[in-house]
């Protein structure tokens, strides 16, 4: 399967609520042109919105309504990613970014810290609008563990360490903002039972990371910015598993077995909901994770 054709019905299917999510993205932004223009374009840009795809099939799955506070909480999650985003085309030194010009490269890396910086402000002002302060809490942590995910990557960069501590760069970096997304989707439905949309959003995106650290490698990605995690000294689980730069590639086998491991854990923790067209369409994504 075509993980873009397949995963498109999905989003196809899903477009009211992600034109709703969009139009609260969009509506937030407000600064000097022709920055304003720029943040609307790059928001707007073809995108997976993989965070709120999940939430809205996992929500309507346990046939809980989606209400106009969940379209805010969806934008702010995407919003906080999107400024994750930006910053990362800086640290890469990206000139494109979903098949246009970074914010950094049409304007400058100073402005594209700033500008990164005022669009995780607009996600919190929406997260403290929610007035839950169970919410508020969990996504300050996520983006504090983002953060510090980030610095022990650099920290770490050249040097070949384990999978223990490849699995856990992972949930900081990426498997935690799938976790806050589901879990304060649940919270501010006033649903009590976390446990298993915890445990789905931790396995899902541990296995998302390892996958986009698959196409990595393997450059069948083009819609990423053109990088080479290998020269930039970032050893993923292909190299660890191999124990050597050189030949990486004696690992991939491994590394895929580890993203159909954390795929087979995301599946496991839907087993307790009735099956249904929604459990469905997000299964059908785990396997497009798998083969993709």
């Amino acid at each position: 399967m075509s993980f873009s054709k397949e995963y498109n019905k999905i989003k196809e299917f899903l477009s009211g609520e992600l034109s709703k999510t969009e139009i609260c993205m969009l509506d937030s932004i407000s600064v000097r042109e022709p920055l304003e223009s720029f943040i609307l374009d790059f928001l707007k840009a073809p995108s997976k919105r993989i965070r709120p795809v999940l939430c809205i099939l996992y929500l309507k799955s346990l046939e809980i309504n989606i209400t106009k506070q969940h379209y805010e909480l969806f934008s702010a999650i995407e919003l906080i990613h999107s400024a994750s985003l930006i910053h990362d085309d800086i640290i890469d030194e990206s000139s494109v970014r979903r098949g246009k010009k970074t914010l950094s490269s049409e304007f400058d890396n100073k402005l594209g810290v700033i500008t990164g910086d005022y669009i995780l402000s607009v996600a919190m002002e929406k997260i403290i609008n929610l007035k839950n302060p169970d919410i508020l809490s969990m996504v300050i942590n996520t983006v504090k563990q983002m953060c510090i995910g980030e610095i022990n990557q650099n920290f770490d960069r050249y040097k070949i360490g384990t999978i223990e501590n490849y699995i856990e760069k992972s949930r900081k970096k990426t498997a935690l903002l799938f976790e806050t997304a589901l879990v304060s989707s649940l919270l501010l439905a006033g649903y009590e039972d976390i446990r298993q949309a915890s445990e789905f959003g931790l396995n899902f995106g541990t296995a998302f990371q390892i996958r986009d650290d698959l196409l990595n490698l393997l450059n069948t990605d083009l819609t990423k910015p053109a990088q080479n995690d290998i020269a930039e000294g970032i050893y993923n689980g292909a190299v660890i598993y191999a124990q050597s730069v050189e030949n990486y590639r004696e690992g991939i086998e491994k590394h895929s077995d580890l993203l159909n491991n954390y795929v087979k854990k995301a599946e496991s923790s839907l087993s307790e909901i009735s099956d249904n067209i929604y459990v469905q369409k997000l299964k059908i994504i785990l396997e497009l994770l798998k083969n993709g």
